[in-house]
């Protein structure tokens, strides 16, 4: 059986901090049999300085995450605006970002009962949350930076999850629904979600709702968000005419609009800010 490896590119969701700082994030796309369930692992490892601060910030996609750290263990659903993490001091984190499908089957309830929510591992129903916990810990305990015991690790999840019954085909829709406005510029009205996959507008609210827990109008949304943020940090200042035409907004006005709504920065506050 395959096992996980590595990506080596950032992920375009992570907006690091005001300063452009983040602590290393080691990303691993799943074992196959588990590309229906899971999306990708990340694992964050951080050691600051005794008073320093850093809020990492991320658009987060429609989905939900498992994060087992040193100090809490979580189910976390999908997060409609700005998803923000305080670190401080030392410590590390093991999470796991699930397909869309994967979130009803993780938490054994419609996904919309979870947006914006974070809960305790062990309300997550689908797996051993309290047994992966332990033993996620026991294994990494002081040795995050070694890579063998990450992957250790990241096995333990797989483990876990395999637990889970196979995606319906419900779920295998959702998940092509979900990576079709993701990743299609061109996708800029939900009649166009429809019209590709021969589904009504009530009954796409209706599938979304309850697998991802949020509608097709914050998919294509979300992935305008993600393009610009991209563009944003780009080596040359972009002009934010051309990006909010390339995005498909009517006007930049409406791109400013959006972006500030969740994130709190205008797009050229966003710009203006250091990099990595």
């Amino acid at each position: 059986m395959s096992e996980p490896r590595p990506i080596d590119h950032e992920e375009r969701a992570h907006l690091r901090d005001e300063r452009g700082f983040s602590p290393p994030v080691h990303r691993l796309v799943p074992s196959p049999d588990l590309a229906d369930h899971v999306r990708r692992f990340w694992l964050p490892v951080w050691s600051l300085p005794p008073g320093e601060v850093t809020v990492q910030r991320v658009l987060q996609y429609p989905v939900c995450l498992l994060v087992v750290t040193n100090h809490f263990a979580t189910l976390v659903g999908p997060t409609s605006g700005l998803s923000t993490r305080e670190l401080t001091g030392s410590g590390w984190a093991v999470g796991v970002m699930l397909q869309p499908a994967a979130g009803l089957l993780v938490a054994g309830r419609s996904v919309d009962q979870l947006t914006d929510q974070t809960l305790p591992i062990t309300e997550a129903t689908g797996v051993d949350g309290g047994r992966l916990t332990d033993d996620v810990r026991r294994v990494v305990g002081d040795s995050a930076d070694d890579p063998d015991v990450r992957m250790q690790a990241v096995l333990l999840f797989e483990e876990a999850l395999r637990a889970l019954p196979p995606v319906d085909d419900e779920g295998l829709l959702v998940n092509a629904i979900v990576e079709y406005a993701e990743g299609n510029s061109e996708v800029q009205r939900v009649s166009q979600v429809c019209e590709k996959f021969a589904i009504s507008e009530r009954s796409l609210q209706r599938l979304t709702a309850r697998r991802i827990g949020l509608g097709p109008k914050w998919l294509i949304q979300r992935r305008r968000l993600h393009e610009a943020a991209e563009r944003l940090r780009g080596p040359e200042p972009p002009s934010l005419a051309r990006v909010a035409a390339d995005l498909g907004y009517s006007d930049q006005a409406h791109l400013t609009r959006d972006f500030r709504k969740v994130t709190g920065l205008t797009p050229g506050e966003f710009a203006a800010e250091p990099r990595a």
